[in-house]
């Protein structure tokens, strides 16, 4: 089920969590949790519409996702408006890198600089187990 976050945060503890995350990550980029929808289903997701547009890509919207097991990447619109093209993961070492970790890589992307990120998608956990996803979101603050 994919829903705006300002509608609700879903009835399992990690959704809150990711709902706490993502405020952090939409206030780092300058924009309102408006522009976030997530997906309850597995692997738990999530979309950050952006108002930018990349090098390249004039014409598309641009997105951040985010997901359980990828961590964050950039995709573009298709022409169509109902596919994404992603152009580049995050990586790292976990699904959920700080803010500002975040905002470089958008500017990265921005500037057209290809040494942040990755073609190819990390594993970086496995998806469905919430209660995990609920500590790994939580032990964030703590490192």
């Amino acid at each position: 089920m994919t829903t705006p976050l300002h509608l609700g945060r879903g009835s399992h503890p990690a959704l809150a969590t990711l709902h706490d995350y993502l405020a952090e990550v939409t206030t780092a980029l300058g924009i309102g949790m408006e522009s976030c929808t997530v997906d309850h289903d597995t692997p738990v997701s999530a979309y950050v519409a952006l108002d930018e547009r990349l090098p390249g890509y004039p014409d598309r919207d641009v997105a951040l996702l985010w997901d359980e097991v990828h961590g964050w990447s950039a995709a573009v619109e298709t022409h169509s408006g109902e596919d994404l093209i992603v152009l580049r993961y995050l990586g790292g070492s976990t699904v959920t890198p700080a803010p500002a970790r975040i905002t470089r890589f958008l500017t990265a992307l921005q500037e057209d600089d290809h040494r942040i990120g990755r073609l190819d998608p990390p594993v970086l956990r496995t998806a469905g187990d919430l209660d995990e996803l609920r500590t790994t979101l939580r032990d964030r603050r703590a490192a």
